[in-house]
């Protein structure tokens, strides 16, 4: 039952408020249930605009896509970084970065983004291929004959392990790949806690979750750190800026590099999983995608094969149509992110069609791209999986209509505006490494046929896991 409340104190020009009728909590746990649900039926009730109070948060939710860039271009009255800011600190344990203990942390390590584009991310991608190669050899090459394995569990083991060291640097000790996979057991432990972490939950009540962070954050501590072989510049120059703030203890830093860390991989293992399930759910896709890898291999004059080293430039990447438009077509599917902006300041919002929303100071503004991923006007049958939805007439497709009309937006994993994820292209491209190098290596196939489904628990904050895990088989192809 929806329970609305025309509210007495609401301004002409505030949107329809859905209030709930437990105090404080509002409709917080219908909308945990199946948020994309939830809004879906708001919006037929009270239409594109409307305001959900979940858990003492003052919510307004844009539906219509064609008014997203109304909320991005305004990223002045609508700001993204302090509500961030606010929530990593809380979640990983650094102080909240005040410009008056902080001068200008937050933007210089902003700049640092500059190394996960252009020349620099040539560097770390071309890193990344290499590491990637080199564990799937030490995991794979003794594959002769069919082995068989937990699918998430081997994408969470390879991405893993290749980000850690691309970014962070070698393990020198003889048992370098046991130590790396101790801390990711515990980087597990630790991210299934972190919905709740999100949600405001005081990290007392999860149980060993404040044990397993400190120890996280302890293995970045400059004394362990120093001891890596081959770290990124990206990491390098955040290091570099920390040691300029004397009031950053050694924890603090520690717990920043803890905290790009689960950037770096927190989405990317999942969304690498969902990716691979559903290539090898359908065969045409399979079929598609390899023989395009193939056929890049024969051009370019390289070998396939685990001794063999591949290497692709970013422009050979970019080109694997059907590889990028599966792969689209995956985080379309899979993706459940909530693009948040606050209020500023007591604001009107003007939208397009002469529609105005009053917001008040400390409002929050919310966009929820799944709604438009899964719209039947954008994508004809979007719960179906189609892998070459994103090529038209063998290149690329990025025109994409509703009601007949061009859309601005149509495809957004990695957030939008001043909010959008600054490693989304390295992301991109080791998802597309990772299938590269399994697919031109292996033969490869489910082992069970069952289904995996969405696990909602994640609903707003990124890529949603599987709700199980699902055993596959490979060998060496022939």
């Amino acid at each position: 039952v929806c329970f609305f409340f025309p509210v007495f104190n609401r301004k002409t020009g505030e949107p329809p408020l859905i209030n709930g009728w437990i105090p404080y909590l509002g409709k917080a746990l219908i909308f945990r249930k199946d948020a994309y649900k939830f809004l879906l039926d708001q919006q037929k009730e009270f239409g594109d605009i409307f305001t959900v109070h979940i858990a003492g948060r003052y919510i307004t939710f844009i539906m219509d896509p064609f008014q997203y860039v109304y909320v991005i271009r305004n990223s002045k009255q609508l700001e993204f970084h302090e509500f961030a800011n606010k929530m990593a600190s809380k979640t990983f344990d650094y102080p909240a970065l005040s410009r008056g203990k902080f001068p200008e942390l937050k933007e210089n390590l902003h700049r640092i983004y500059q190394y996960l584009q252009g020349k620099p991310l040539d560097i770390i991608s071309d890193h990344m291929m290499k590491n990637l190669q080199d564990i799937f050899e030490w995991k794979c090459s003794q594959a002769t004959d069919w082995e068989t394995e937990k699918m998430y569990k081997f994408c969470c083991s390879v991405m893993f392990e290749a980000s850690f060291v691309t970014l962070y640097g070698r393990v020198p000790a003889a048992d370098g790949h046991k130590v790396i996979s101790e801390i990711r057991d515990k980087f597990i432990k630790f991210d299934a806690s972190f919905p709740y972490l999100a949600a405001n939950i005081p990290i007392e009540l999860l149980g060993a979750t404040k044990k397993v962070r400190k120890e996280l954050i302890h293995h970045f501590l400059l004394q362990n750190m120093t001891k890596w072989l081959g770290g990124s510049k990206v990491v390098q120059a955040r290091q570099d800026i920390f040691e300029k703030y004397e009031l950053l203890g050694d924890y603090d830093k520690a717990a920043h590099h803890f905290a790009f860390l689960w950037a770096s991989v927190g989405n990317t293992i999942p969304a690498t999983f969902w990716a691979m399930y559903y290539l090898l759910r359908h065969p045409e896709a399979l079929a598609a995608v390899r023989d395009e890898i193939d056929h890049l291999l024969q051009s370019t004059g390289q070998k396939r094969g685990p001794t063999y080293n591949i290497h692709l430039t970013r422009e050979q990447l970019d080109n694997l149509v059907y590889l990028e438009s599966a792969l689209n077509e995956s985080l379309r599917m899979c993706s459940s992110s909530m693009n948040i902006r606050i209020s500023q300041e007591d604001f009107v919002l003007k939208l397009e069609g002469n529609q105005e929303v009053v917001l008040r100071k400390g409002d929050w503004i919310a966009l929820y791209p799944q709604i438009l991923h899964m719209d039947p006007e954008v994508y004809e049958d979007p719960k179906e999986y189609k892998f070459d939805r994103y090529i038209e007439n063998g290149k690329k497709k990025t025109t994409f209509y509703k009601a007949g009309r061009k859309l601005k937006y149509f495809l957004m994993p990695f957030g939008s505006g001043i909010s959008m994820c600054p490693g989304r292209f390295l992301a991109m491209n080791e998802m597309k490494m990772f299938l590269f190098i399994l697919l031109s290596h292996f033969d490869v196939e489910l082992a069970e046929n069952k289904a995996v489904r969405l696990d909602n628990s994640r609903m707003g904050l990124g890529i949603l896991l599987p709700d199980v895990d699902i055993a596959f088989r490979y060998k060496l192809r022939s």
